[in-house]
């Protein structure tokens, strides 16, 4: 066997470094395991961010909604305080001077609420040159109020959910009307819906 075939004596010292650090079938720094302790840590860290989490986003959804909530309010009674306006919930409170008749009420006891508009419609009539008289709430009627006017020979229909001044306004037209075609007599006219108006 010549020298070329021989293997090459290692120094003992040189091989056991040369199997440690190029073999690595075995490592020098064995990763570190993760004990059931920390594993069961790691879980509920996980856990407990999660649940922060859902709950911030719980909190944002809630905080959306009450904000929401609020704007529909203020917008709800915004339309509210416009829907007053419109249909002439009167701001000044007008006390009536003319004689009012509630037949369904011999004891003459009469709603504030129903006290006001008689006498806004009394002020509007006036503002138009026209005198009332009387108002009667008739018998079983809802909400209507019946005014009577001097020198006119019949009475106006007005209903308290339309505001005065435009029912009033609707009330000068059709007597206008009436006066300019040569009618003379009339029992009644009717202006408790808007747009329109009848006579009888």
């Amino acid at each position: 066997m010549d020298d070329k075939t021989q293997p090459k004596l290692v120094n003992r010292r040189d091989n056991r470094k040369s199997t440690f650090r190029m073999g690595r079938t075995i490592g020098e720094k064995r990763e570190k395991l993760e004990t059931a302790n920390e594993r069961a840590a790691a879980r509920k860290k996980d856990k407990q961010k999660k649940a922060t989490r859902i709950a911030l986003t719980v909190i944002g959804f809630l905080i959306l909604i009450i904000i929401l909530i609020i704007l529909a309010i203020v917008l709800i009674s915004n339309n509210k305080v416009d829907d007053a306006e419109v249909q002439g919930v009167v701001a000044e409170n007008y006390q009536p001077t003319i004689e009012i008749i509630d037949e369904d009420n011999a004891n003459g006891q009469i709603t504030s609420r129903m006290k006001s508009y008689i006498g806004q419609a009394e002020k509007d009539f006036k503002d138009l040159n026209y005198i009332p008289v009387k108002a009667v709430i008739p018998s079983a009627a809802i909400r209507e109020v019946d005014f009577y006017l001097e020198g006119k020979p019949g009475f106006i229909k007005m209903v308290v959910d339309r505001e005065t001044a435009v029912s009033v306004e609707d009330a000068d037209r059709m007597i206008r009307y009436l006066e300019g075609t040569g009618v003379g007599e009339y029992e009644y006219i009717d202006v408790r819906i808007e747009g329109k108006a009848y006579w009888k």
